[in-house]
C-alpha cells in the first residue's frame, strides 16, 4: 500500500476504482480501510456495511445479490457478490462475511496472486499495488474462481437477453417495413 495516510470519509460506495476493503480496529470499533487505484480511505463503517450500502446504491439488496449468486452458481458460503455487473464490480470475501476480519477483494483489479506461506497469499493488482492477505492460496484461488464463474454466468445472461431483445426488435422492425411496402404498393 501507499505511504500516504488514508483520508477519513463518512460516506462511501464501492466504485470501479475500489481494489479492496479490509477491517481495521479503532478501540472497540471496526472501521474499514478502503484501497482504490490511486487513493486510500478510512470509513467508520464495517466492510460488510459498505458492501451492503453499495448494493443498495445500485438498486438491489445484499441479500438479493447473495440469493442471485446461489441461483446462478449454487454458492451459499462465502458467496461472491455482483455489486454492479454492468461496471464489472464483483467482490469476494476472504472468509465468512460475518467474521470481523473478513476482507473484500475486487475481482476486476487482480493481476496475479501467489503463496506467501500456508495461511497467506500475496495479491498484485493491475496498478502494481501488492498486499499480503491472511488467506491460504488454495482458499483465495477458490474464491477467485467462484467469482469468475459468477461473472461469466451473469455476462452470459445479459448477452442472451440482449440477443433476444435485438432479435425481437429487428424482427418487429422488418415486419413494419414489409407492411409499409405493401401499403405503398396498394396505394
Amino acid at each position: 500500500m501507499k505511504d500516504e495516510k488514508p483520508h477519513l470519509i463518512e460516506e462511501y460506495e464501492i466504485t470501479p476504482y475500489t481494489l479492496l476493503i479490509s477491517p481495521i480496529t479503532y478501540g472497540s470499533k471496526t472501521y474499514s480501510h478502503i484501497v482504490e487505484l490511486d487513493d486510500e480511505y478510512i470509513s467508520p463503517f464495517k466492510p460488510i456495511d459498505i458492501i451492503k450500502k453499495s448494493c443498495h446504491y445500485f438498486g438491489v439488496s445484499y441479500e438479493g445479490r447473495k440469493e442471485g449468486t446461489r441461483q446462478l452458481i449454487g454458492v451459499t458460503h462465502k458467496a461472491p457478490i455482483a455489486i454492479n455487473p454492468t461496471s464489472s464490480m464483483f467482490f469476494f470475501p476472504t472468509t465468512s462475511p460475518l467474521r470481523p476480519h473478513c476482507i473484500w477483494v475486487s475481482l476486476e483489479h487482480i493481476e496475479r496472486f501467489s503463496r506467501v506461506d500456508m495461511s497467506h497469499t500475496s495479491v498484485t493488482f493491475k496498478n502494481h499495488q501488492q498486499v499480503d492477505l491472511p488467506i491460504s492460496t488454495s482458499s483465495f484461488e477458490n474464491q477467485y474462481m467462484r467469482t469468475v464463474f459468477l461473472k461469466d454466468k451473469l455476462i452470459q445472461r445479459i448477452e442472451e437477453t440482449e440477443r433476444k431483445y435485438f432479435y425481437l426488435h429487428s424482427h418487429a422492425a422488418s415486419e413494419k417495413t414489409a407492411k409499409f411496402r405493401k401499403y405503398k404498393e396498394d396505394h
